[in-house]
């Protein structure tokens, strides 16, 4: 992929995240606003991530890091037949897999419920998860085979479909609330049974894409062919790593589940700082691992290098300052956009703390994304097992062992700094891959004055919000004063950033 496709790939899974993002963050407002951080909340909440926990487990984790390298090679050699057996086997195969052990989990549904938020027992929340959950893990069967066929359309460069179809999942979410509360209807039903609807149509929106790329994908006679057990070998260690990083969010959840609110205030503050994290995160490392294939099928160990080298200095230049303003203002982000309806005072505070600590792994979890697909493309997935496991053993020491004397928060520690525990082996390891794994000299320069430009960010946001209190209030013009102190951070940033020489408007030109 030449810079400037590789340029555009990141601004189209960027801009469609975005979108799908901020209709997730309407999606959490409306929530917050009809469910709170009651029962209700909580107990669909923790039924919602069954599904998408097992999800990452199986397809998006496992499956597309050992498919995307195989499917992307076969596509270099210019082999369309063999490419498309290839991926209707594999759909075939996770097709099979997904829907047995769908079956299990509902009639097991009660004890997936306690494994996953044992402080549910003996009260309301218990029952209400467990009927949630049966209605909405069949979700799980249609977003694994669209995180499939997402790679597949990533692998021959085609971002769009694959990136939009989340925002399927948000409308109907919002389009479902609003009915809902016009009706009458009890909302925590209506969201559970609008689960496994939005997951078909997900679906469909990216078979039609692959199939109008010529990969019009089928169930066929299942088969273990040789490709398939190629897969199985390199998804295997995956398929742990991605266990792994599910034991992670497990924990959270379970600490979590012991205080009274915590579920839904570990939820707001992860939402919100998973924009910045999808937009920049997510659409570098969806480009990047079939990108990186390619180059190392073609020994283009200068490409690789510049590839790595740009995703870094891109990510870096706009989730530095993402952290730094979660960071430095996430009360009033957690007061105006969530303090209304359920959601009262009393939350905000808690929320705004998880934001503060989630802010700071930010970095951690971008970088992740970057450094994961030099392992991938290689067909090494062993080693991030390994590297998984340390940073769950860090997690779940931290967030067990310090709950006792600073209560929920020890969750959203344990995730922030086993996130940093995860991106030094990472980055350590890469160390051995040579020239293609290693930073250029303009990263190098530009890391330190995009940090420079980040903290005078900072300190503008800080010294304007103290003077915009009474403005930012529920009191006052919230919204509008909000906005401002936005786009007082942009433009702070924006002009220290040229300033520092952190960015050039060349750079901006040729992208």
């Amino acid at each position: 992929m030449k810079p400037i496709r590789l340029m555009r790939g990141f601004l189209t899974v960027g801009a469609w995240t975005l979108l799908s993002r901020i209709a997730g963050f309407a999606r959490d407002v409306q929530t917050a606003n009809f469910l709170g951080t009651g029962p209700m909340a909580e107990a669909f909440l923790v039924a919602f991530s069954l599904p998408n926990m097992f999800r990452r487990f199986f397809a998006e984790g496992a499956f597309n890091a050992a498919f995307v390298p195989i499917f992307s090679k076969k596509l270099e050699e210019g082999d369309q037949k063999a490419a498309k057996e290839f991926a209707e086997d594999a759909f075939t195969g996770l097709a099979l897999v997904v829907a047995l052990f769908s079956v299990v989990a509902m009639v097991g549904m009660r004890w997936l419920v306690l494994a996953m938020a044992s402080g549910f027992a003996g009260d309301e929340r218990l029952e209400l998860a467990i009927r949630y959950g049966e209605i909405c893990f069949p979700y799980i069967f249609f977003i694994s085979l669209t995180a499939l066929l997402s790679g597949l359309l990533n692998a021959g460069g085609r971002f769009a479909a694959a990136a939009g179809a989340p925002v399927v999942l948000n409308v109907i979410f919002l389009v479902a609330m609003a009915i809902a509360h016009r009706m009458g209807w009890d909302m925590g039903l209506t969201l559970a049974w609008s689960t496994p609807l939005i997951g078909f149509l997900q679906l469909a929106v990216v078979w039609i894409a692959a199939w109008r790329m010529g990969y019009p994908l089928r169930f066929r006679r299942p088969r273990f062919t040789v490709d398939l057990k190629r897969l199985v070998a390199i998804a295997g260690p995956s398929v742990l790593a991605g266990g792994v990083v599910q034991i992670n969010l497990l924990v959270g959840r379970q600490v979590g589940s012991h205080f009274d609110g915590a579920i839904a205030w570990l939820n707001y503050a992860d939402r919100l700082y998973q924009l910045p994290l999808g937009v920049v995160g997510i659409a570098i490392g969806i480009v990047l691992l079939p990108d990186i294939s390619r180059r190392l099928k073609a020994e283009d160990v200068v490409g690789s290098r510049y590839a790595l080298s740009r995703a870094t200095e891109f990510a870096l230049f706009l989730t530095i300052p993402a952290a730094v303003a979660l960071m430095v203002i996430p009360v009033p982000l957690i007061s105006v956009l969530f303090q209304r309806g359920e959601f009262t005072a009393a939350d905000t505070a808690p929320t705004a703390l998880t934001l503060t600590v989630y802010g700071a792994g930010l970095p951690a979890f971008v970088l992740q994304k970057v450094l994961q697909p030099l392992f991938f493309a290689r067909e090494d997935t062993r080693t991030p097992f390994h590297y998984a496991i340390h940073s769950m053993i860090v997690n779940a020491a931290l967030a067990i062992g310090l709950m006792p004397f600073v209560g929920f928060i020890a969750a959203a520690l344990g995730t922030t700094i086993s996130g940093w525990t995860m991106t030094a082996q990472l980055w350590w390891g890469s160390r051995k891959m040579g020239e293609a794994a290693r930073p250029d000299a303009r990263l190098l320069s530009r890391l330190p004055r995009i940090v420079a430009a980040s903290a005078l960010m900072g300190a503008v946001l800080w010294f304007a919000a103290d003077r915009m209190a009474p403005m930012l209030a529920p009191t006052g013009h919230r919204y509008i004063g909000l906005t401002l102190l936005c786009l007082l951070g942009f433009a702070a940033y924006g002009i220290a950033a040229f300033v520092f020489g952190a960015a050039r408007l060349s750079d901006f030109r040729r992208a």
